[in-house]
């Protein structure tokens, strides 16, 4: 019982990191990522799908990503797509592919995205939290139950909160790397 509690407690944490992972990938920092585009839908033949499904995205130099597309008809719907969407760029297009040019961030802007940044950390935490308190009332749960003793309790309690606090300062380190990296650029 007091494994399967941590290991409840280990997975929640991990899935709250991963998620932050992947939220802050889309947060622009003046670098090309492709992850910048996977929101955007593009309109193909009448039904909307991801850019993903549409073309393929790739880094051409730390300001510009190319978008080719699976199918050359595509081109103008995934311009304005890209165009239309709330990311602030301005694709063009050669007929071949279409080149998506990173602005420059503002102080404002950076500033803007190191508070959504922090925003999505403190979500992280949340769920952090929440996995703690899930893995430390099933753990209650077995010792009222009598299925785990009162040390057992404790052991499992103090275990759990050792992994909060790991999973804790990871988070905090993960924020601070990209508000370095959106700061930096």
């Amino acid at each position: 019982m007091l494994e399967e509690a941590e290991e409840l407690a280990a997975d929640g944490m991990t899935q709250a990191q991963d998620r932050l992972k992947k939220e802050l990938a889309r947060v622009r920092t003046g670098r090309a990522n492709p992850a910048l585009l996977d929101d955007v839908k593009v309109d193909s033949y009448g039904t909307q799908v991801p850019l993903k499904q549409a073309a393929t995205v790739s880094v051409a130099e730390a300001r510009l990503l190319v978008v080719k597309p699976y199918d050359r008809n595509n081109i103008p719907s995934i311009e304005r797509a890209i165009n239309n969407s709330q990311l602030g760029l301005n694709a063009s297009n050669d007929g071949l592919i279409v080149r998506v040019p990173i602005p420059a961030l503002t102080e404002e802007r950076r500033k803007d995205l190191v508070k959504q940044a922090h925003s999505a950390g403190e979500d992280a935490k949340v769920m952090i939290r929440q996995a703690r308190r899930d893995a430390n009332d099933l753990l209650k749960k077995a010792e009222k139950d009598k299925d785990i003793s009162e040390d057992d309790l404790k052991r499992g309690l103090e275990n759990i909160q050792e992994t909060t606090n790991a999973a804790t300062k990871a988070v905090d380190d993960i924020i601070k790397k990209k508000e370095t990296e959106i700061l930096d650029n």
